[in-house]
């Protein structure tokens, strides 16, 4: 696949041009009570229209290809303490060789190179300096648990499940109250690969009853990996978007999914991505050409889209580089009319929240 030069911005974007009102009553705090049962706001059209997400098959045809991030949420947010008592909480971004990980940090006082953090469950978090440089924005750890667990053992048995931060759950809700629920489901029915800390939330919605329509209904599946990082809730703090720089995260295309997606195009299918992690991985695979890697492509209007054609996406937070991607797909006038009326017709915002789908802007 060749890649191509972004086409030329047709305005110098500012973060305030991605900005509208949402009522802090509309940010979803819990899922749906069923995952199809959110609802779905077909954005495809001149008018949009309200659905429900169990809709999803009748809105695609035999030959369409959803392609899902397989990526599976770990129990990335761990809590402990300094040795001078005072409680420390990490979440871990990325496991490295052996027992190392990289973590973002939350403490009074950040401690010295050499400090072993007691973590509950037992187990010491050992800092080794900064990631990726001396003066990296993230912390190096050494976990020093039993013989034979690795990072991913002691954050299943200790951790717990790494929500957005504008979902309320202090420490006692998300080691009791809440976490059976949400254990369940900020997870796909689908994920396979751990890494993430934070879930591709467009999959979220799909349950096995979905699945089987759109299999009846003639619509293929794939599957790419992006272990989606914490930066990806980072609010842009620059005025031009174009000053921004990306957070970089891992992905992988495999083989199949490439074949598949060649078969799609054969048969005049459309390729359809669920949730902005997917669009990610895909473009950068196109533009790169490497089936794997680490990304940090930033998708604003006037990108080149060269493999999708439809995009799934839940609604995202103002300002936020996810909003852009969408706006970048569909066409910043049509998503922001859509944000208007899904908070005039008070759909669920965020990550437990509704979707919507789009088309690709000609």
């Amino acid at each position: 696949m060749t890649p191509s030069a972004p086409a030329a911005a047709p305005r110098d974007f500012t973060v305030a041009d991605f900005d509208f009102d949402l009522p802090p009553a509309l940010i979803a705090q819990h899922p749906a009570a069923e995952r199809s049962g959110s609802r779905l706001l077909d954005g495809t059209g001149a008018t949009p229209v309200d659905r429900v997400f169990r809709d999803l098959p009748g809105l695609l045809r035999a030959g369409d290809l959803l392609v899902f991030n397989d990526t599976r949420v770990v129990k990335a947010r761990l809590f402990g303490e300094k040795p001078t008592g005072g409680k420390a909480e990490l979440l871990v971004e990325r496991v490295l060789q052996g027992q190392e990980i990289v973590a973002h940090v939350k403490v009074s006082k950040k401690p010295p190179v050499g400090t072993t953090l007691r973590m509950a469950g037992g187990f010491g978090a050992t800092l080794l300096g900064r990631w990726p440089a001396d003066d990296g924005p993230l912390f190096r750890f050494r976990l020093d648990g039993p013989a034979g667990e690795t990072p991913y053992d002691l954050m299943e048995r200790h951790g717990h499940v790494p929500l957005p931060p504008y979902i309320e759950r202090d420490q006692q809700q998300a080691a009791a109250a809440h976490a059976a629920e949400d254990e369940r489901r900020y997870q796909t029915v689908f994920a396979r690969a751990p890494g993430a800390v934070a879930a591709p939330t467009a999959a979220l919605h799909f349950d096995e009853a979905v699945l089987a329509a759109l299999e009846a209904q003639g619509v293929q599946r794939a599957a790419v990996t992006l272990h989606v990082g914490a930066g990806t809730f980072q609010p842009v703090k620059v005025e031009r978007i174009a000053d921004h720089h990306m957070h970089h995260e891992r992905y992988a295309v495999p083989a199949a999914t490439q074949q598949a997606i060649a078969d799609c195009r054969a048969r005049g299918g459309r390729v359809v991505a669920v949730g902005t992690t997917t669009v990610r991985t895909l473009e950068s695979w196109a533009r790169s050409g490497a089936p794997e890697g680490d990304t940090d492509i930033f998708i604003t209007p006037g990108f080149a889209f060269q493999v999708v054609d439809m995009l799934l996406t839940n609604f995202h937070l103002p300002k936020s580089t996810l909003m852009m991607l969408a706006s970048a797909f569909a066409g910043y006038d049509q998503v922001m009319a859509l944000y208007r009326h899904a908070v005039a017709q008070q759909y669920r915002f965020f990550s437990y929240g509704d979707a919507m789908l789009l088309a690709r802007a000609r």
